[in-house]
């Protein structure tokens, strides 16, 4: 597909597969486990564009937040902030009781 091409609101799979630039196989069996979000409406699916757009978005986010938290794994106020969380949250078992 033209890069210049305006893409639709609601994706086949190989639009999908083109947006993406991804596999068609990788994108079915992806979607198929719930990774992409996707429809499978009888023999064929359908992508909403802004859920991709966004799930790509959660995807990075997420990674950024993963990362993150490795980069705090050896800080010494770890263990602080993690107790913090668990007290905003209303939890009685201790960070430590949960193996974290």
């Amino acid at each position: 597909m033209n890069q210049t091409m305006l893409w639709p609101n609601v994706l086949t799979l190989e639009e999908t597969a083109d947006y993406l630039r991804l596999p068609r196989d990788a994108v079915e069996r992806q979607a198929s486990r719930g990774r992409i979000p996707g429809r499978r409406i009888e023999d064929t699916w359908r992508f909403l564009r802004d859920a991709i757009d966004d799930w790509l978005r959660w995807q990075d986010s997420r990674t950024t937040l993963l990362q993150q938290a490795g980069a705090l794994a050896d800080a010494e106020t770890l263990p602080d902030l993690r107790a913090a969380i668990f007290v905003a949250r209303g939890r009685t078992e201790t960070p430590q009781e949960m193996g974290f």
